[in-house]
């Protein structure tokens, strides 16, 4: 598995998000569950800019899910509608800051969108292989 949700929502700085809409502002709460326990992070959205904390305050939107899950949509190994089509994942509250979640757990680095990817393979059928011939 790569990254987990933990190190990726310590690993954020305080940069402009250009993914997010501009117009978009609010807090989220990710609930984490896991052996009896449950880790809460806090996330305030603010003009492009994420501010990640440890809380359990209301939140505009909750999403909650088994630690595992918040680990696989981190790693790109899940993707968050899906997990909330299979009810591995929970969320209440302003749908509008689910775009938030999903920018911040998008998956991989070099993930493509699907697009993109068979534009690549039109203009290279062969994918770069052509010395594996």
């Amino acid at each position: 598995m790569g990254t987990t949700a933990v190190e990726q929502l310590l690993a954020l700085t305080p940069e402009r998000r250009p993914g997010i809409p501009e117009t978009l502002n609010g807090t989220l709460r990710l609930d984490a569950y896991e052996n009896g326990s449950t880790q809460h992070w806090y996330l305030t959205v603010n003009d492009q800019h994420v501010q990640v904390s440890r809380s359990a305050d209301h939140a505009d939107l909750v999403l909650r899910a088994h630690r595992t899950v918040f680990d696989r949509l981190a790693a790109g190994e899940l993707r968050a509608p899906a997990a909330m089509l299979r009810n591995d994942l929970t969320v209440e509250g302003d749908m509008r800051l689910f775009v938030v979640f999903r920018r911040l757990f998008s998956g991989q680095g070099d993930a493509r969108h699907p697009r993109e990817a068979a534009r690549q393979l039109a203009a290279d059928p062969t994918g770069g292989r052509d010395g594996d011939r």
